[in-house]
């Protein structure tokens, strides 16, 4: 018995295993960064002597835009990509080194990060780069009265790839994108507006997570996975019936 118990101990432990380990890295991003400078500096110097007064100004003015491009990481939507992910069982995760303002090198640069060990002990990393990202917010007239629809809407879509950390393979690749709204009705008497923006970005944050785990299960073979809220896919063909022998 204890013997029996002892291999099913192994199994397991070995099952554990033999599940690849990927990181998820945060969402990368890039954007325009644009600044105005505008300095004025105006000085002034007067003498007193035997022979007189004396003086002299100067008025200097400078003015000038700049822009440069500024990368980085979102980390407010990696959460629930974890966890859809572990409920596919076909990974282990692994933490990796988040990149910050103080790292060196390109955010997109993930083949550099690899090999610099910002993923250590993964075989795979899920890299995602922000492809779009949109904060909507409405006011509705609704029809016959004096009353609004406000909605506050998110959209975020992100491009993700699938590399194995020896080969640099790319094994999956696909975009992803995640929605949520908050609508409240108000009428012309109500001061204050306040939708929830916390609410919202959970809600972009777990579609996101779910169809990121949906696309790596049906790319990586991975069937078992159905999203949360969704009826398992059945086959509605008819059964097969004998063959029939007309005479």
């Amino acid at each position: 018995m204890r013997a029996w118990i002892g291999m099913m101990a192994l199994v397991c432990a070995f099952s554990v295993q033999a599940a690849p380990k990927v990181a998820v890295a945060d969402l990368a991003y890039q954007e325009r960064v644009e600044q105005y400078v505008h300095t004025v500096s105006a000085q002034s110097n007067h003498s007193q002597s035997y022979y007189g007064a004396s003086g002299s100004s100067s008025y200097e003015e400078y003015e000038a835009t700049s822009s440069y491009i500024e990368q980085g990481e979102l980390r407010k939507f990696t959460g629930d990509i974890k966890g859809e992910i572990l409920r596919t069982g076909m990974f282990q995760l692994v933490q990796g080194t988040p990149y910050t303002a103080s790292s060196k090198g390109d955010v997109y640069d993930v083949i550099k990060r690899i090999k610099a060990g910002s993923f250590k002990g993964a075989d795979y990393v899920l890299f995602g780069t922000v492809s779009d990202i949109d904060f909507t917010r409405d006011m509705n007239e609704l029809a016959n009265t004096d009353s609004y629809s406000a909605v506050l809407g998110l959209t975020l879509v992100a491009d993700f790839s699938l590399i194995n950390t020896r080969t640099f393979e790319i094994t999956s690749a696909f975009t992803a994108m995640g929605e949520g709204q908050d609508t409240k009705l108000v009428n012309g008497r109500d001061i204050k507006i306040s939708l929830n923006r916390p609410r919202v970005v959970r809600d972009v944050s777990k579609a996101l997570g779910e169809d990121v785990a949906a696309q790596l299960s049906q790319q990586l073979g991975g069937g078992g996975y159905e999203q949360p809220g969704q009826p398992p896919l059945r086959n509605n063909l008819p059964r097969d019936t004998a063959p029939v022998i007309l005479h």
